[in-house]
């Protein structure tokens, strides 16, 4: 098993449910916003990931999606540090991360 690909996934598959509570509660990205402006104050973590965050974090909401979502390799790097900790309530999140483990497995 890949452990680097099946944390990939497991990112991914955290950041839809971060997707679909964004598109629910503009109250998320309000927090998110909070987040990178106090990444910026702070200066961690590095501050490209703070500059990236903060960018992605002023697209429209469509844009913003798209981005969380991209399998490419500079998404998959910043949903590594990512303003959206503790979205996800840890029940769920850990259910998450098995669903992940057990498709991951099958393949």
């Amino acid at each position: 098993m890949n452990l680097h690909h099946l944390a990939e996934q497991r990112s991914l598959a955290y950041h839809r449910l971060v997707a679909a509570r964004l598109e629910a509660d503009p109250a998320v990205l309000d927090a998110a916003r909070r987040r990178v402006a106090a990444w910026v104050a702070a200066g961690t973590p590095h501050p490209h990931y703070a500059e990236a965050w903060s960018a992605i974090l002023a697209l429209p909401l469509p844009d913003l999606l798209a981005r969380l979502l991209d399998p490419g390799p500079e998404a998959c790097a910043l949903r590594q540090v990512t303003p959206f900790a503790g979205v996800v309530d840890p029940r769920a999140r850990w259910a998450l991360w098995r669903e992940v483990r057990a498709r991951h497995a099958s393949v």
